[in-house]
């Protein structure tokens, strides 16, 4: 079942709200001030705290002077984040606090072992099982623990140093602790490098013994196997036989390109001669000395030939001897460049003559070239492993030596150091009493005013009407100061009492009427006592069978059933024949709540009939008290004895001055509709404008009736011409309680 809300109708008061602090500002303040003060006892018993501080920096500190000569910048440790994290951790190790325990023999203070000096009290919770045994741990395990508690190792961000701070309560002890352990961890860098060097120089030692050996034998293998194969080496370390090769393509090559260039001009030569063309073209003829003076001489005649033709006739002796001795000039000329022709041809043969000869030559070679090649595979596998072998030597001499002057001279570089040691603390860390002290006062203030505004806000007080809502005037509600209670006195005998009833005073104004009230005498049987008088919500007539409707009125168990079905938020219960009828509004919250819904009945009847029964006292303090601000919601909501039902009755404040506060009635219905799904408000005898003020969304109307009579109806009728024009009409006759009532109780209805 939905919850109807009208929150728009309801508006906080901030000036009532925060009026309640300067209202409440005397007990805001004491408790401020004793809160304050425990917390400035407690940091003045607290014992004191010194916190000191060491930082390491993390870098490589080898020269480059000592450095290896094979090393670079790859054998560098890793110095990043992971890297300094790392050194962290080995900074906190258990190794390193056992060292600095030891050494400032930590175990004999009370501070790192509580079996020192412990107090009785802390005995006695040991005796009787109420603390741990600390002798059931180890003393190194104990001091290790203590010494956790108060370390702290970090790596300071974006840089390469580490920071160790540790508290104590010495301040001595608070700056010596880092320092040692600063100085553990480097006196343990240093031991660790010097163990390395040491293990190095104790390994590299025979190894290299045996690497001496190996090589000498790998070497020798390599002789005799060249040895063996015939493999001379020549001057460029290679195979004779490859080398001869080589030399002889060489020559072969030279011989057949002279060869080639001697047949061509042996060619040039004869074509020139056979065709009868100049010689004059070929330089191989021109290169001839005789050539060259039979050309001089031929060159002189011509010209003489010439000088006299210009004074003789062709036919002049001395012309014609002139051109004869040309001519046979001519003849020589040809007949030496036969012979050039015929020695470039004899030279062309004795190339191809060499060249042949050479041809065989180099066949032979290589055949023996590619034996020694086959040969040389196996003396390279030899001279590869002694390579390896020799160079492994040489490694491992050099890496020896290294660290056995290392180790002769005892020089580890570490590769951090102490940047900055602790200074002894002058002020504690812990307790900082002006701080404390302040938050202390600030919070309990801050908490102090929210609890009271929080409880002026959820007694109602500082509620009022929104601006926008709108509600219709109420003369009246009538309410009463005190419940009417039935007393019964003994009189002479067990079947003679007397009643005595303490009449109420109906909360109204004073010139208003009060409400009818009445009574149901319960007629004895025949030869019965006489029964006692009570209240007339709690002695409801009970038909053993269902009565006929006669104006149309429902059960209970309907009227029930109709409020889960509409979802009804609000149930208002008019009782036109006074308090008889108020048992309808009792059963049907019952029988709601037994639904599973969450029903609180609201009593407005001037006699509290309707919650009387249901918490069989009317001393409990209900609604008027709510009103007059003198009770919070809390305090006025009551469980119902034989229900799961809640109730808030009528109260016993002053009617008067709860009815000056009748304007918030409408407030307090939202919030208790804003709580529980159901809302059942018993009104009594009242009318449409007495009711209009308590209605809302989802708002059910009904009127309990016991006898269909006259008053019955006209209350019907000016309801519904009032605008209620779907009331509903509900009697309680004949409804039978479901179960057995709870052994001790009585029937509530």
């Amino acid at each position: 079942m939905s919850v109807q809300s009208t929150a728009a109708d309801v508006d906080v008061d901030l000036g009532q709200l925060f009026a309640s602090l300067a209202r409440n500002w005397l007990r805001i303040l004491v408790v401020s001030l004793v809160v304050t003060g425990l917390a400035f006892a407690l940091a003045s018993l607290a014992t004191k705290h010194y916190k000191a501080q060491t930082q390491v920096q993390i870098d490589t500190r080898e020269s480059v002077y000592t450095r290896p000569a094979g090393s670079n910048d790859s054998d560098k440790p890793i110095l990043d984040e992971q890297g300094v994290a790392t050194q962290v951790q080995i900074i906190s190790s258990n190794e390193i606090l056992k060292r600095v325990a030891q050494k400032l023999d930590l175990s004999r203070l009370h501070e790192f072992d509580e079996t020192v000096d412990m107090s009785p009290l802390s005995r006695l919770l040991i005796l009787v099982g109420l603390k741990n045994d600390p002798l059931d741990i180890p003393v190194d395990e104990r001091v290790l623990k203590k010494m956790r508690e108060k370390l702290n190792v970090y790596g300071v961000e974006k840089t390469r140093i580490i920071a160790i701070e540790f508290s104590s309560e010495d301040p001595k002890l608070a700056a010596a602790i880092p320092d040692a352990i600063a100085a553990a961890y480097i006196a343990g860098q240093g031991a660790a490098k010097l163990e390395s060097n040491t293990a190095a120089a104790d390994f590299l030692a025979p190894e290299i013994a045996d690497l001496q050996k190996q090589v000498r034998d790998a070497e020798a293998k390599v002789a005799a196997y060249r040895a063996q194969s015939d493999l001379l080496v020549g001057g460029n370390n290679s195979v004779l036989a490859t080398q001869q090769l080589a030399e002889l393509s060489t020559e072969l090559s030279r011989v057949r390109a002279n060869r080639a260039a001697a047949e061509g001009t042996a060619d040039s030569v004869r074509k020139a001669l056979q065709n009868g063309g100049s010689l004059d073209s070929l330089p191989e003829v021109l290169s001839s000395d005789l050539i060259q003076r039979l050309r001089e001489r031929q060159v002189e005649l011509r010209a003489n030939i010439a000088d006299l033709s210009t004074t003789l006739l062709d036919n002049h002796p001395r012309i014609r001897a002139a051109k004869s001795q040309l001519a046979d000039l001519d003849a020589q000329i040809r007949s030496e460049a036969q012979k050039v022709m015929k020695g470039l041809a004899m030279q062309a043969d004795a190339a191809k003559s060499r060249e042949s000869q050479l041809v065989a030559d180099v066949n032979t070679l290589k055949a023996a070239s590619a034996e020694a090649g086959e040969q040389q595979v196996g003396l390279d596998a030899l001279q590869r492993d002694a390579a390896a072998k020799r160079q492994q030597l040489e490694l491992y001499l050099t890496n020896y030596r290294e660290a056995a002057s290392r180790q002769d001279r005892n020089y580890v570089p570490v590769d951090a150091r102490v940047i900055s040691k602790a200074v002894v603390p002058s002020e504690a860390y812990f307790p900082k009493i002006g701080p404390i002290v302040g938050a202390a006062f600030a919070a309990s203030l801050l908490l102090m005013s929210v609890f009271t505004l929080l409880r002026e806000l959820f007694s109602g007080r500082a509620m009022r009407p929104a601006s926008g809502a709108r509600f219709e005037p109420i003369d009246e509600v009538a309410m009463p100061v005190a419940a009417r209670e039935t007393t019964i006195i003994p009189e002479s005998g067990p079947e003679h009492h007397a009643e005595k009833a303490v009449e109420p005073e109906m909360m109204v104004e004073p010139d208003l009427p009060s409400p009818a009230e009445s009574v149901i005498e319960v007629e004895p049987a025949a030869g019965a006592p006489v029964a006692e008088t009570v209240p007339v919500a709690e002695a409801v007539p009970v038909a053993k069978t269902r009565p006929r409707s006669v104006l149309g009125e429902i059960d209970v168990e309907k009227a029930a059933e109709k409020l889960i079905a509409s979802g009804a938020a609000r149930a208002i219960f008019v009782s036109p024949e006074g308090d008889e009828a108020a048992a309808s509004a009792i059963l049907v919250a019952r029988e709601v709540s037994d639904a599973g819904l969450r029903v609180l009945l609201l009593d407005l009847t001037a006699s509290g009939a309707a919650s009387r029964p249901m918490l069989d006292s009317g001393l409990f303090p209900g609604i008027t008290n709510l009103l007059a601000s003198q009770a919070q919601f809390s305090e006025v909501i009551h469980p119902d004895l034989y229900s799961d039902c809640h109730v808030i009755p009528v109260g016993t404040a002053d009617p008067v001055r709860a009815m000056r506060a009748a304007d918030r009635l409408p407030i307090i219905m939202q919030s208790l509709t804003t709580a529980y799904d159901l809302v059942v408000v018993e009104c009594g005898p009242a009318d449409a404008q007495g009711i209009s003020r308590l209605g809302g969304d989802a708002t059910e109307v009904f009127l309990s009736m016991l006898e269909p009579d006259d008053e019955v109806t006209q209350a019907a009728v000016k309801l519904i011409e009032n605008g209620y024009p779907e009331l509903t009409l509900v009697t309680p006759l004949g409804h039978e309680p479901p179960g057995t009532p709870v052994p001790g109780r009585r029937s509530a209805a």
